[in-house]
């Protein structure tokens, strides 16, 4: 009768997970590199992710991360600090566990292309609560209401402002190691800056979910109802406020034309402080220096992911197989930084993942 039950329910959670596309995650990754050792240590990747039932459909899953449960978070930030970068700009730092002792680890995080403090509460909350470390969330220029003295932005973030940041991080923990997290847009910076350092950068390891990899091309595959309410924030956040900031630049007007993301990026170039696309591009896309990149970056990309498509990863399929230091996940569900899990009480697969990921690395180091 026992054996009759099992088989039963064996075949109910077969069922469920055909249902709701319940699947192991798929690994690309170079097999004489060192991806393969820390595959083999990190157990999520060696079972299914599955979603929350009742955000198995894309488009439910995201407008429920963006909606309500990153808003339902309430964490506390120690302070937010405000940096003023060699040219006058403003950007700043959110910290959490700042009283944690002085050789704690921390983890460097890069928000998403219109990220807060307080859209952030829900991955700065799951990784410290994993890893037990300090949080140091890097905010971009012109995000959080932050002065724009200098008029210049970057929807991918400067890597100029990333070192002084990084400067800044290590001052006030000089024995404290450093890992990287880019969720989104954050990626992009996470990339290029990894691209641009090589072996030189104070980071042990990094992670980026969800990113668009070619920054020149990933904005086509955006959903369009995504893509025109992202245009819309980018107005509302970087635009609106700052109009005296924006009155002396003459293609703002052609800006404020663009009815999607893509018509934004390749129009607001002077508005990130280069003359014209071309330069902006070589100075910003991450592809261009994405094989460059010595320490150990893991990548989390959802299929079904209306904002991030998984068709943006396609062409560097080969190029991954071939690096030493770069491994791609991807999973079947997950929509675009939601990966949940769980029925009554969701929580974050993917966060999961960079937290045991970060906190295996360490132990090596430790070792």
């Amino acid at each position: 009768m026992r054996s009759v039950l099992n088989q039963v329910s064996r075949r109910a959670l077969a069922l469920l997970d055909q249902a709701i596309g319940a699947e192991q995650p798929k690994l690309y990754f170079n097999q004489q590199g060192e991806f393969k050792a820390i595959f083999d240590q990190l157990p999520q990747l060696h079972r299914k992710y599955r979603p929350t039932p009742w955000l198995s459909n894309t488009h439910a899953h995201l407008l429920y991360f963006d909606l309500i449960k990153k808003r339902s978070i309430h964490l506390k930030y120690d302070q937010i600090d405000q940096l003023t970068m060699q040219d006058g700009g403003i950007t700043g730092i959110a910290w959490f566990g700042m009283d944690l002792p002085p050789e704690t680890p921390t983890i460097v995080v890069m928000h998403t292309i219109t990220g807060t403090p307080d859209s952030m509460r829900e991955l700065v909350q799951d990784l410290h609560q994993y890893t037990g470390w300090r949080i140091a969330l890097c905010l971009r220029r012109g995000h959080a209401g932050l002065p724009m003295p200098v008029a210049k932005i970057n929807l991918f973030g400067s890597t100029a402002d990333l070192r002084e940041q990084l400067d800044d991080i290590q001052e006030k923990y000089p024995v404290s190691p450093l890992y990287g997290m880019g969720s989104s847009a954050g990626t992009g910076l996470l990339v290029r800056y990894l691209g641009e350092q090589g072996i030189d950068t104070p980071l042990k390891a990094a992670f980026a979910l969800c990113p668009g990899y070619n920054t020149e091309l990933g904005f086509k595959h955006v959903h369009p109802f995504y893509s025109k309410m992202m245009t819309k924030k980018l107005f509302q956040k970087f635009v609106e406020p700052y109009r005296q900031t924006w009155q002396n630049t003459a293609s703002l007007s052609k800006v404020m034309q663009s009815k999607t993301l893509l018509d934004f990026e390749q129009a607001y170039f002077e508005m990130a402080g280069f003359q014209d696309y071309d330069s902006y591009n070589q100075s910003t896309n991450p592809i261009y220096v994405f094989e460059k990149i010595e320490i150990p970056l893991l990548v989390l990309n959802a299929e079904d992911d209306p904002v991030c498509h998984i068709r943006n990863f396609e062409p560097y399929k080969s190029v991954v197989s071939q690096m030493r230091s770069v491994a791609v996940v991807t999973t079947k569900k997950g929509s675009h930084c939601g990966f949940y899990e769980g029925l009554k009480e969701t929580h974050s697969w993917a966060a999961k993942l960079a937290a045991d990921f970060f906190l295996l690395d360490a132990s090596k180091t430790a070792a």
